[in-house]
């Protein structure tokens, strides 16, 4: 009587959520209430979000809950029997809510203040997983607390919204919705994904054993693990089969049930040997671990681009990617080929971008090196191709100098320039002494500036920069490229702060000390950016942001659209042309890269321009044909950097003969650059016009 006088007065409460203080005295409660049973009679659950290249082919999987949803025929029967067996087997008779249950709850609370007996039934338990693990998936083990605390307001709370669903979902829909949703182990959700990673099958080819087992890990997956406690794991799969058959689900014939029962329960556990869990983040994405350094910089991209952590870990998207698996690879071998992954403290990146007037699309970002967290195995899990990194690209940026004086018609390319010895400048004073250039070989004492891009004088294009303006020169690699170099870090190559404390910027702080030797390129750069100058050249004068997304799209096929930047006509066509034609010796005849090209067996028509910076601690090759630009930069990324000599790459402390551009970065630019041009028609550079030649 007690218990019927009980759940007589929990009844009232359910129908008039006025009364009492059980936790639903209001409107809002009311409305919460609503709102969640609306939520899951759509049933939209965290789901996996899926990373492909260009092709379309997954190459690394997000998520928050390992999760593959699936629709009721993808179910096997022996899966729906197991789970109602051992959780509720009189599903298919109530209404959603075990009235006898919630009453013993009360009368234990009546005895102890707390709710801590009651069965639910699965619909209830329908509710209490997606308190915990969708509206809760923030924080999963507060929001399965709170779910599961044990007081007659939660029991309320959870009981109003079961009855609620039933009217609003079919029994069938509200079974495939627990069993897409429940808490199975090792990051598993769902029996879809507990299937494959216990079974390595679908959850429509569960045989008995195996789905008691996950029955009877349902929600109580870390005490029941399967691989750490086989033996309580087996007990309580035993159970479940026990359960079945008392649910007739081997037959109504008792002898055979009791059968194949006695059959089931001798059947090992059978999980694979090494659990079939979905690779999850850039470590090991894709073919190995060379995709991470693109994945990496995807992700980074994403968020700057209006796409939330939540979207990319919960929201089952799919993001098509600029990624040429071709061109990966080939960057990949090519680094590696220069720099092996084993040297210690040096490092041989290279970025890849396609040119075009509509987008510049990210194509590989590769390194020597390995991406992953081993530091021990000589492995970095930050976007090093793609980020600013703090060292220079020497020569690379006598290329701004020659557009803004053949932008300003203060030279063209066939106009000469003086390329004296040693060159002493007052513009730009080392204290109150002149600043003294020298020049790192023997040159004629005038050249035109095409020669002189192909052989890189560091006199000829400091008095150009003199004539030009440094603020000119600074102002065009920005307009060409360099934008989060110059803009987006300090000098240092650190990422300017939101208050700006740890300024200016470099761009800024090279205008503001007049440093004369920003044509030399000793400050820090972005080897992405290196090449996406280079495709703007080659796309006649047209940037636009490197890219690494082709298009997002939601888990109802609905693209998502993204903040990224717009193109922008950097500088006139017929400069670009012209600069692309200025540029193009660097690979031949007497050019600091021609070198490496013969050894490569190119024979493309190429813009190009290699660096080193005076201590010989790094050193760039930027280049581009129509079809593909990339930049290459190999430096020392140790803790103490020092001078870096070739044949065989190495550390070389207090020697002269230290590394060149045209070694190492160019040879690593023309092996990887042969194979990614591997069937593609030879493209001529455009002509150069008439006014900047």
């Amino acid at each position: 009587m007690g218990l019927c006088l009980t759940a007589g007065v929990l009844l009232a409460a359910m129908v008039f959520p006025f009364v009492g203080g059980l936790g639903l005295a209001s409107n809002r409660a009311a409305d919460t209430v609503d709102q969640t049973s609306g939520d899951l009679a759509k049933g939209e659950l965290p789901l996996v979000t899926t990373i492909q290249d260009m092709n379309g082919e997954a190459i690394a999987y997000l998520y928050d809950q390992y999760r593959v949803p699936l629709e009721s025929a993808q179910i096997s029967d022996t899966m729906k029997a197991a789970i109602l067996a051992i959780e509720d087997k009189r599903f298919f008779d109530h209404h959603g809510v075990d009235w006898q249950g919630i009453a013993r709850a009360a009368a234990k609370a009546g005895v102890d203040g707390g709710a801590t007996q009651g069965a639910s039934t699965l619909t209830q338990q329908y509710v209490k997983n997606y308190m915990a693990f969708v509206l809760g998936a923030d924080n999963e083990q507060e929001a399965w607390e709170k779910a599961t605390e044990a007081t007659i307001g939660r029991k309320m709370r959870e009981a109003r919204v079961a009855l609620q669903l039933e009217q609003q979902m079919s029994k069938d829909e509200i079974l495939t919705g627990y069993l897409n949703i429940v808490p199975l182990g090792n990051q598993t959700y769902g029996v879809g994904a507990a299937a494959k990673a216990y079974f390595n099958t679908t959850a429509d080819k569960l045989t008995v054993p195996q789905a008691a087992l996950l029955a009877a890990i349902a929600n109580r997956p870390s005490s029941l693990n399967p691989g750490a406690s086989p033996e309580k794991a087996l007990e309580r799969r035993n159970l479940v089969i026990d359960k079945m058959r008392e649910n007739n689900a081997f037959g109504t014939d008792q002898g055979e049930a009791e059968k194949k029962a006695g059959e089931y329960k001798a059947a090992p556990l059978g999980i694979v040997e090494d659990l079939q869990i979905l690779p999850k983040g850039c470590v090991g994405a894709g073919d190995g671990p060379i995709y991470g350094f693109f994945c990496s910089y995807l992700l980074d991209y994403l968020r700057e681009s209006g796409i939330t952590d939540k979207q990319l870990q919960r929201g089952g998207l799919t993001i098509k990617t600029t990624l040429d698996p071709k061109a990966t690879k080939a960057a990949k071998a090519a680094a590696e080929q220069q720099v092996p992954k084993t040297q210690n403290g040096i490092s041989n990146v290279m970025s890849v971008v396609q040119p075009g007037t509509d987008k510049h699309r990210v194509r590989a970002l590769v390194a020597s090196r390995d991406y992953g967290n081993k530091a021990e195995l000589g492995q970095v899990a930050r976007p090093v191709p793609a980020e600013v990194l703090p060292f220079g690209p020497g020569s690379v940026n006598k290329i701004f100098t020659a557009a803004a004086a053949m932008e300003k018609r203060i030279t063209g390319i066939d106009k000469t320039i003086d390329v004296p010895a040693t060159y002493a400048s007052r513009v730009y004073p080392n204290g109150n002494k002149p600043w003294v250039v020298e020049n790192s070989g023997k040159y004629n004492d005038k050249m035109s500036l095409t020669q002189a891009l192909a052989t890189s004088p560091n006199t000829g294009f400091v008095i150009l920069q003199e004539k030009t303006g440094l603020d000119s020169v600074v102002d065009m690699a920005y307009r060409l490229g360099m934008r989060e170099t110059l803009q987006g870090v300090n000098r240092s190559g650190e990422p300017i702060k939101a208050d700006k404390s740890n300024g200016p910027t470099q761009g800024d702080w090279t205008k503001q000390n007049n440093a004369g030797s920003y044509t030399l390129g000793p400050g820090a750069t972005s080897v992405l950016e290196l090449a996406n100058v280079a495709a703007t050249i080659v796309s006649a004068g047209t940037w636009c942001p490197p890219t690494p997304v082709e298009k997002v799209v939601d888990r109802y096929g609905k693209d998502i659209p993204l903040k990224e930047k717009p193109c922008e006509q950097a500088v006139e066509p017929d400069l670009a042309n012209s600069l692309a034609q200025g540029m193009s010796h660097d690979t031949s005849g007497s050019g600091t890269a021609a070198a490496a090209a013969a050894g490569s067996g190119w024979n493309r028509p190429a813009i190009g321009k290699t660096g080193t910076t005076e201590e010989h601690k790094s050193v760039a090759f930027l280049a581009a044909t129509p079809q593909y630009a990339g930049a290459v930069m190999t430096y020392a990324d140790g803790n103490s950097p020092q001078v870096i000599c070739a044949n065989p790459i190495r550390f070389c402390p207090g020697s002269s003969q230290g590394v060149f551009g045209g070694q190492v970065a160019a040879p690593t630019w023309f092996n990887a650059m042969k194979a990614i041009h591997e069937g593609l028609p030879v493209a001529p550079l455009p002509p150069a016009a008439a006014k900047y030649k």
